[in-house]
């Protein structure tokens, strides 16, 4: 018997590595091309499997207007647009991809942290103007000798301070979740997170976002933070709070951010936050390399695919357990 695939991916879908797996499962494929709600709710009202990136949302009202749905593959690693307790409620399975991009997040982490230390874009945004002088950049400082403390120790977190490892930057740690003992196993300190705050010249942020974590960086985490500390956020853009960020460089309580993520996805035209020197921005970009987005494809699919044919799939989320 057929079975029908909704895919709401345009982003991230490869269609013929998704089709050949898809297919051999008995599945048609379907592409929803409106990202809400509604527009969910009436796609998936006799389809057997949704496959969604970040932008599409998977309500309780979605997941219980059909009683046909027997999957939900998110295309990505974060779950937060999928309501996963209602899912489970419902008897659909929800699976991701939680590796297929480590080296990607964890590389554009670390890139966005040199752009930031080493003042990269305002020097290119000077030399484009005419300018070329050593001294608009100023002041810069070395890396080596300092501290940086990573909010969440889970994988892209685990590559990212194996890269830093030649960098001589003494790293801790910020997770309730992880032992002492594995954070050791990286050559990392574990701390609370106000330690981390307090002492970190540089903070990358690696934490899923759900009600714990939304709006994690605050304006009294801000004040908690050094005067001279970076911040990089490659995540999911409602754990800072944007106004407070704003803030708190304006008023000199922070001295750069390197951001992949926002709070909205694109911000508006009046975004305080862009062009400014002390800031980096990219366009949730992390996650893409065009072998990631290969390996994201056939993942997911075949995830959905095994699923469809009463298998066991290989990553299926746990409601209980955040994604990491």
């Amino acid at each position: 018997m057929d079975q029908t695939v909704v895919i709401c991916d345009n982003k991230t879908v490869d269609p013929a590595s998704q089709s050949d797996l898809l297919e051999a499962a008995g599945a048609d494929i379907e592409i929803l091309d409106e990202k809400t709600e509604a527009a969910v709710t009436e796609a998936v009202d006799g389809a057997h499997a949704l496959i969604v990136d970040a932008a599409t949302p998977v309500t309780a009202a979605s997941l219980t207007g059909t009683d046909t749905l027997r999957v939900v593959g998110r295309a990505g690693i974060g779950v937060d647009n999928v309501d996963v307790d209602a899912a489970a409620a419902a008897g659909v399975t929800v699976v991701n991809v939680p590796d297929y991009c480590l080296d990607e997040v964890s590389t554009h982490a670390l890139s966005l942290l040199l752009a930031c230390v080493r003042g990269v874009p305002r020097y290119d945004r000077e030399i484009a103007a005419g300018t070329w002088d050593w001294k608009t950049g100023r002041p810069l400082h070395r890396m080596a000798g300092r501290t940086l403390g990573l909010v969440g120790f889970g994988r892209i977190a685990r590559r990212f301070a194996s890269k830093l490892r030649d960098f001589r930057v003494d790293v801790v740690a910020a997770d309730p979740n992880v032992p002492a003992t594995t954070m050791h196993d990286y050559g990392v300190e574990r701390v609370s997170f106000d330690d981390l705050l307090a002492r970190s010249h540089f903070v990358s942020v690696h934490v899923p976002l759900y009600e714990a974590t939304r709006g994690l960086f605050s304006t009294a985490a801000f004040e908690r933070m050094r005067e001279d500390a970076v911040l990089v956020n490659t995540s999911r853009g409602p754990v800072v709070d944007e106004d407070a960020l704003v803030a708190a460089l304006d008023a000199g309580e922070l001295a750069k951010a390197g951001l992949d993520v926002r709070a909205t996805e694109p911000p508006g035209p009046e975004d305080p936050l862009a062009g400014r020197d002390d800031v980096v921005c990219t366009p949730h970009v992390g996650w893409y390399s065009e072998e990631s987005r290969a390996d994201l494809s056939r993942s997911v699919a075949s995830d959905v695919a095994a699923v469809l044919q009463g298998d066991d799939p290989a990553n299926p989320v746990d409601p209980e357990t955040p994604w990491v």
